[in-house]
């Protein structure tokens, strides 16, 4: 598979051809009195002279896209030094690992602690690829238990994965994406932690039963075939591994409730509290520039409690931000897409187009039919970040037509994304958890194919009852 920038660019140049074909036209505005924002009318789109798009403006668009996004790019940039200076404490990773020593002997219940609390990483920062220091450290645990690979992978995978899928404040998934729907992060926040809390229970639920089983009978094991082999394996790499997790010492314990406390005020400071008949708690009504100070100053704050000295806390925050570069950079080309597409005037056309099909529909069958149409969308662009900048400047305006909120837009979108991101053989998440875990990519298919079938009925009905209501 080419990478999320060829296939954006492709789309850029396809978006351009289309320029050509396809004709120009805009609708008239009104400012919505609720949203405060200026929405299409209905009923008044109207074709206008065409500008076709040409070389020059192909290439010039990521740039020019990489412009209107700074705000959501450079927000990204500072999460990402936030993280990497958190990271650097080892605050995180001592954390899981003490809770997992101190539940050994008491494995049954490893699965729902260790699930909820990688849950709470997804849905908060949306913890992916930092998940992948803990195989090691939970897959010896678990086979001495009498459970297999397969358990420990899917602890962690579906623990973190499930999370991400019912994001409530992850600023890759739904922050980015409540950016280009032009809402605030706060709304739609609560059915997406009812989301969250149900769709973690499903996960602990299947993922226990699936080890009470083969406990009971390995022979039942997916894995089973290769048990002796995982076990050696992992038993003479067990030690080894173990020794690279810190001690959660007090003072990394502070570090984690300062983490902790960051995301909580950036939660009251994101959430419409007037809005919703709340007018004891202030409505902040922070967004980008607020959150990005928010977590820089949380970050300088964090490294100064960790002993960090100077260079040590530049060079973390650093690195961190370089993690997360390609992250903004995709923004950028992503929003490339969009300023091609308005600058050749056919991204009302797009809508109108919309407005005559998926806008007609009832609103309980559009919000499911969004959900279905991002899950392939979701395959070509595995980027949720790309996917959220290309996207929701077209989809959150037929929600309104469609007379569905952008917020439930947003959780159709991100809730197929992180369906789709916990079984794509292009993820490194996926494909690097089972490497590590030497589970087969059929055996994991097998594993959770029913699984994701059990979501996947149980998001339809959240978002089509969400719809009417």
């Amino acid at each position: 598979m080419p990478t999320a920038y060829t296939i954006l660019f492709a789309i850029i140049i396809f978006v351009a051809i289309m320029t050509w074909i396809v004709p120009a036209g805009e609708y008239n505005m009104k400012l919505d009195d609720v949203s405060g924002r200026n929405v299409p009318v209905a009923g008044t789109y109207h074709e206008i002279e065409s500008n076709p798009q040409g070389i020059g403006d192909v290439i010039v668009s990521p740039i020019k896209g990489f412009k209107d996004a700074i705000g959501v790019s450079l927000f990204v940039i500072i999460i990402g030094g936030f993280l990497g200076v958190v990271m650097k404490t080892g605050a995180i990773d001592a954390s899981i690992a003490s809770v997992t020593n101190s539940l050994k002997g008491k494995e049954k219940w490893m699965i729902p602690v260790l699930m909820i609390l990688f849950g709470l990483g997804g849905t908060s920062f949306g913890m992916a690829e930092e998940t992948i220091a803990f195989y090691p450290l939970m897959i010896p645990i678990f086979l001495v238990a009498g459970y297999d690979t397969i358990t420990a992978v899917a602890v962690v995978m579906l623990g973190a994965g499930m999370g991400v899928l019912g994001s409530t404040v992850n600023p890759f998934a739904t922050g980015i994406a409540s950016g280009f729907a032009e809402i605030s992060l706060g709304e739609g926040i609560f059915l997406r932690m009812l989301m969250l809390i149900i769709g973690e229970a499903l996960a602990i639920i299947y993922v226990m039963r699936y080890a009470e089983k083969i406990k009971k009978d390995p022979t039942k094991s997916l894995t089973y075939n290769t048990r002796k082999e995982d076990y050696s394996y992992f038993m003479n790499h067990d030690s080894e591994e173990e020794k690279k997790f810190p001690e959660y010492t007090k003072k990394r314990k502070l570090i984690m409730r300062l983490f902790v406390l960051t995301f909580i005020i950036m939660i009251i400071g994101v959430i419409p509290f007037s809005d919703m008949g709340i007018m004891f708690i202030p409505t902040l009504g922070w967004w980008f520039e607020e959150l990005a100070t928010l977590f820089l100053v949380a970050a300088v704050i964090i490294g100064l409690v960790a002993g960090l000295k100077e260079k040590e806390l530049v060079d973390s925050f650093v690195e961190g931000a370089k993690d997360l570069l390609s992250v903004a950079l995709i923004v950028g080309v992503s929003r490339g897409i969009t300023v091609v597409m308005q600058a050749g005037h056919i991204d009302a056309t797009l809508l109108h187009l919309g407005e005559d099909t998926l806008a007609k529909l009832s609103s309980g069958v559009f919000a499911v039919v969004t959900y279905l149409f991002y899950i392939p969308l979701s395959f070509l662009i595995p980027s949720t970040s790309g996917l959220a900048t290309l996207s929701m400047p077209i989809m959150a305006p037929l929600g309104d037509f469609a007379g569905i909120g952008r917020p439930l837009v947003i959780t159709a979108y991100q809730s197929a994304s992180g369906i789709v991101n916990l079984i794509t053989p292009t993820s490194a998440v996926v494909m690097g958890g089972l490497a590590i875990g030497r589970v087969p990519y059929n055996k994991w298919i097998k594993f959770v194919g029913k699984f994701l079938g059990i979501v996947m009925i149980f998001v339809m009905i959240v978002l089509w009852i969400a719809a009417i209501i």
